[in-house]
Order: C-alpha cells, then sequence, then structure tokens
C-alpha cells in the first residue's frame, strides 16, 4: 500500500510579477503530520488551495489518496476535513445550527466527539453566527472540520483569532488525530506550534520551498552544540589550542567556549581533565533554522 497521502508535483500557479507558487514538490506520509510554514503571503494558503482543487495549476498537480485535486475534488473531499484560512458561514442564525447541518451533510450521527471538542475549546455554538467574534468562529470551523472524524486533515492557519490557551488545547487535539493515525497537512506562521506536533515541516519564501526538515532530526542532531563555561583561564585558552573540537565562539571575559561537537564521548573524556562550572547543550529552534535556510535562499539566489 503507498503511503504517500498527499503529492505536489512541480505544482505551480503564477500570477505574475513573482507572485504565486513555483515548483512545488510535497510528499505528506500516512499518519504524518506535516507542518508548513512561511511568513503571510509566503504561498501557503495557495498551495492549499491548488491541493484541495479550488484553482487549476498553470503547471505541476497535486494527489490527494491517488486522486488528481483538480479533476476530482468533490471525490477527494469524502474522505479530507478542511479548515479554511478565511471563514465564510452560511445565512444560518446560530452556530448550532450550522454544526447541525453540518452533520447532516457529513452524515455524523454520534456527536460525542463533537461534543468533546466543543468543551475543549470552550466554544458557545449556541451564539449568533453572525456576531461571533474571530476566535469564536474559528472555534465553530474547527469543530465543523473534526466531527466527521476523517483519515486526513488539511488546516490553514488554524489558529487565527485563537489565544494562547486555546491553542494549546488545539494543538492536544492534533495529537489526538495523530493516535487515530489520521494524516494532517497544517499552515501557519508560528513556529511554536509547528514545532510542538509536527514530524515534518517544510518552509516556504515568496513561493519556493526553500527547506524540508525532520522536527526529529532538529531536535536530536548527529552534530551537537556546546557552551562550556570553564574555572581557569587557563583551562579555556589549552581546550582551544587543543583544537579537538570545532570552536565557534569564544568569551574571553567569562572563561567560555561554544563548540560543535560529533561524538560526545570525546568531548566528555577530554572534559574529564578541566574543572568545568558550567556545560549546556543548545538547540536549534525550527524559528533559527526557518531564518537559516532563509538567509541562504537569499544568499545562492539573490531576491528570490
Amino acid at each position: 500500500m503507498n503511503d504517500v497521502i498527499i503529492q505536489t508535483t512541480g505544482l505551480t500557479k503564477d500570477y505574475g510579477k513573482c507572485r504565486g507558487i513555483f515548483d512545488i514538490n510535497l510528499e505528506i506520509h500516512r499518519g504524518e503530520v506535516f507542518g508548513f510554514i512561511g511568513t503571510n503571503g509566503s504561498g501557503k494558503t495557495t498551495t492549499i488551495r491548488n491541493m484541495m482543487g479550488f484553482i487549476r495549476p498553470d503547471r505541476g498537480n497535486s494527489v490527494i489518496n491517488g486522486l488528481d485535486s483538480w479533476n476530482s475534488s468533490a471525490d477527494i473531499m469524502k474522505n479530507v476535513s478542511y479548515v479554511p484560512g478565511e471563514i465564510a458561514f452560511p445565512a444560518l442564525k446560530t452556530g448550532t445550527e450550522f454544526l447541525k447541518s453540518q452533520a447532516k451533510y457529513l452524515g455524523v450521527t454520534d456527536f460525542k466527539y463533537m461534543n468533546h471538542v466543543i468543551e475543549l475549546l470552550q466554544l458557545d455554538p449556541t451564539a449568533n453566527l453572525k456576531r461571533m467574534s474571530k476566535g469564536m468562529k474559528q472555534k465553530t470551523a474547527i469543530v465543523a472540520a473534526l466531527m466527521g472524524e476523517k483519515e486526513i486533515l488539511v488546516l490553514d492557519e488554524p489558529t487565527t483569532g485563537l489565544d494562547p490557551l486555546m491553542r494549546e488545547s488545539f494543538l492536544e487535539l492534533i495529537r489526538e488525530e495523530k493516535q487515530k493515525g489520521h494524516t494532517i497537512f497544517m499552515s501557519s506562521h508560528i513556529f511554536e506550534e509547528i514545532e510542538a506536533v509536527c514530524d515534518r515541516v517544510s518552509m516556504i519564501k515568496n513561493g519556493h520551498i526553500i527547506d524540508t526538515t525532520s522536527l526529529y532530526d532538529l531536535r536530536h542532531p548527529s552534530t551537537k552544540n556546546f557552551i562550556i563555561e570553564f574555572k581557569q583561564k587557563e583551562d579555556q585558552e589549552q581546550f582551544i589550542e587543543n583544537r579537538l573540537f570545532a570552536i565557534t565562539c569564544t568569551e574571553i571575559n567569562t572563561c567560555t567556549v561554544q563548540c560543535s561537537v560529533d561524538q560526545l564521548d570525546a568531548l566528555f573524556n577530554i572534559l574529564k581533565n578541566y574543572q568545568i562550572t558550567n556545560l549546556r547543550e543548545i538547540h536549534l529552534s525550527l524559528q533559527q533554522q526557518f531564518m537559516r535556510a532563509y538567509k541562504e535562499g537569499i544568499a545562492h539566489n539573490g531576491n528570490k
């Protein structure tokens, strides 16, 4: 069984003047939580609209569950729950009426999970749809998408308008969906939430993919970076002079050294010979990784 659930190949939608998306190549695997990160206007929503079959690409294609997104959009929606970046509700009075109509459309007759999502997001569905705040509308859209418990979730900036507490509740829902084996594609410009739940992430800038990163590899790099603080300046100087590790930074006043290490055992064996007052590993965050890829993209491709 092919475990690639969502695939885009050379996906391009060119609006002119360097606006759009260009040669987007993505593979999202069964049961994976895949993050799609980028600044506003970078091409996240255009990519998702092509995936969902709402707009036709100029070149390339998108496939979900083996079906072409443009030619089989209606069939794709049978297995996909979607939260759009811009929410527009039908002309119904309350959130309850909307959720009832959505349940009927989806064929949902057991409301246990829907009520669980409502409770977790602290949503009052009896509120007037037109008078709902942006956050309330976002919660309602999330409930409407998740209640069908479909195998694939496509979420475009799903936490827009949610306060930090509700964002954490939403991330808990994503973890629950992952435990069920569902496949999730989630765009965001908030690095922390992508880093908290995703397995892999692609970074998009000006319509181009600039990097794809495994979050496991980001958290467990083969080369680790440490800051070492020595008790005596002489120890710091001798450690540097030995040149056993790649020194990336030194601070004479505090007797500290920053170094890159491939073999931890070798480092710890060497450090036995010194008096150390502090040893700290430096973890590269997703945001730092993005900024590094962003700057490298500029260096390699000009203003691309």
